[in-house]
């Protein structure tokens, strides 16, 4: 269930959804999926479904994460992203191919030593981990010419805001169980200017550290 012909069947079903970037689509092409979830769940890592990975979190669909990078991509290279929620590592894995730098928070510890594991496997050695609470950021590496939250605030953080360079591009979901929908920031000087996209579903923005 992890053949190459498996993955390609997900590569198809992303261009048929409208992911377009090449390089994004390779890099998830690549990315062994099934490293990033239990083992009980391995036959299912290509199916295009975000999958349970303990504490209440999910690894986002196939399709999201795609969705997510190309949007972020989409206005010229990023040199340095900060991403709000390792959860699996499978996102940040997936940046790390294909920006110079990432630097992600996780508020869960358990599940943030296990996504180190993983980086340390498959030798991603530009990522920096930081155990703490996603609403804060890491002012410490700001600004960020790209932000990328894989949970969902019912308002966008004040911080994240801050920390994005001029020029730079928030990727985040935003509302309640009600409702969700992802939203892109761009950052032009001191203005920002954001457009609301489809609707989504994520694991709620929560607060502190476990």
């Amino acid at each position: 269930m992890t053949s190459q012909r498996t993955r390609d069947r997900l590569i198809a079903r992303l261009q048929e959804r409208g992911i377009k970037n090449n390089e994004v689509l390779s890099v998830i092409r690549e990315m062994p999926r099934h490293l990033f979830v239990d083992e009980a769940l391995a036959s299912r890592a290509y199916e295009d479904t975000a999958l349970p990975i303990g504490h209440g979190q999910t690894i986002s669909q196939p399709y999201i994460v795609a969705k997510m990078t190309e949007i972020l991509l989409e206005a010229g290279p990023r040199q340095k992203i900060l991403e709000v929620g390792t959860g699996s590592g499978y996102q940040t894995a997936v940046l790390s191919k294909l920006v110079e730098r990432v630097y992600s928070v996780e508020r869960i510890s358990p599940l943030q030593n296990q996504a180190r594991e993983r980086f340390y496997q498959l030798k991603l050695n530009n990522i920096k981990l930081k155990h703490s609470d996603g609403n804060w950021g890491w002012e410490w590496y700001a600004p960020y010419d790209g932000i990328i939250v894989t949970c969902a605030p019912e308002h966008i953080p004040l911080e994240l805001l801050k920390q994005l360079a001029p020029g730079g591009r928030l990727v985040i979901p935003v509302g309640t169980s009600q409702g969700q929908s992802l939203r892109v920031i761009d950052r032009q000087g001191d203005r920002y200017e954001e457009t609301e996209l489809d609707p989504v579903s994520f694991v709620p923005l929560l607060s502190g550290q476990i």
